[in-house]
């Protein structure tokens, strides 16, 4: 990485970093048009998606670099970036010290020089130290400098509750960086999310926040021929309706959105059709989508692992009561995670955050079909 900004520092290339960037862009398109799982050829674990998309997206543009800890000689926390440094160097694929601060900021720097740093933390707990330059430094500067200076980051890491890591580190900052004007936030789900999502956050001129999930890494998904196509991405801000149902909407995002298609699943059985929402992207929301759904379905269940005050739900609540109140036959219901810090004690965390069940009653009050929804009316 230092070689590459000295290069650029002193103009060897003959070209501004700036323009180089944008001629390598130029060679790649921004984003496929939406794509189903036509023609599933494989399976594919998130873990495999996450770092077959980091290297192509390497070996496509050579702007692009890794920082974080343990992503190099370790191979990563979790793996993500396994076999990179032997393909790219120290110079590419860089190991630091503990100090979220020390190396966010020099990524922000770099990407104002026109590099395209992938930041990693080992958890999106520990970006809270460095929040400064993710909020201040990376998310404004586009603003403050009045489109002058572009700032292509990507932050991201495991984000949410794992198992038995207590209260510092199963946090769920979806709704802490989706408030943040200047951010891009997105939250994949399965391996076609996570291929289709980083590309489009490695690619992108601003900012982007990738919150994904440790819980999710080893599991596999089907993807298809064009999923693996190393041109393949997904469009930023467009949510996807995993399950079409026409009784009442479930959004979700991340690991959330397996528990949702699992609760749509034992719904059915009770003649209940649900549709499920992947959300993809927190920041842009895909307000169309919800809306267009909610006012086919006419009730609405939210659900998230974050806590509920000032949640991504309550968000998706407001919007839909803005837009679609008239086509609401019922409450909306807010399914989130327990508004205390996360217990340590296995019993206790399993009751903190959503379960496939608690869903399941949610869906069935908002269609009455639960005793309670029956003693109400």
């Amino acid at each position: 990485m230092w070689g590459i900004l000295r290069q650029k520092a002193g103009g060897v290339t003959g070209l501004s970093s700036q323009g180089l960037g944008n001629q390598m862009l130029r060679l790649r398109p921004v984003a496929s048009a939406i794509r189903s799982y036509s023609s599933a050829t494989k399976e594919m674990t998130v873990r495999d998606a996450l770092n077959s998309a980091l290297d192509e997206e390497m070996a496509a543009d050579p702007n692009v670099f890794v920082m974080g800890e343990e992503v190099g000689e370790y191979q990563g926390a979790y793996k993500i970036t396994k076999g990179l440094l032997d393909k790219y160097g120290p110079e590419r694929v860089v190991d630091t010290p503990i100090t979220e601060a020390g190396f966010a900021g020099i990524g922000v720097g770099s990407a104002y020089h026109g590099l395209r740093p992938v930041i990693e933390f080992m958890t999106f707990n520990f970006s809270m130290q460095a929040i400064d330059h993710v909020i201040n430094s990376a998310a404004k500067s586009n603003y403050m400098s009045a489109g002058q200076i572009n700032v292509p980051i990507v932050f991201r890491g495991p984000n949410g509750p794992a198992a038995g890591v207590g209260a510092q580190h199963s946090q769920c900052y979806g709704a802490w960086f989706g408030a943040v004007p200047g951010l891009k936030v997105l939250v994949p789900y399965s391996s076609e999310d996570a291929r289709g999502l980083l590309k489009a956050a490695i690619r992108d001129p601003d900012p982007v926040v990738f919150l994904e999930n440790e819980l999710l890494y080893g599991e596999s998904f089907p993807v298809s021929a064009e999923v693996l196509d190393s041109s393949f991405c997904l469009p930023i801000g467009k949510a996807k309706i995993e399950r079409e149902g026409k009784d009442v909407t479930i959004t979700a995002f991340s690991k959330m959105v397996g528990y949702a298609l699992k609760a749509a699943e034992i719904l059915e059985k009770d003649g209940i059709n649900a549709e499920v929402i992947n959300l993809r992207s927190i920041r842009p929301l895909d307000r169309a989508t919800i809306n267009a759904s909610v006012r086919k379905t006419n009730r609405l269940v939210t659900v998230e692992e974050g806590f509920p005050q000032h949640g991504i739900g309550a968000e998706i609540c407001a919007s839909v009561v803005e837009d679609s109140f008239g086509y609401l036959d019922a409450p909306v219901e807010r399914i989130a995670g327990a508004d205390v810090p996360t217990p340590y004690a296995a019993n206790l965390e399993r009751m903190a955050f959503p379960q496939i069940e608690d869903i399941v009653r949610a869906a069935k009050r908002a269609c009455y079909r639960s005793p309670m929804a029956a003693n109400a009316s």
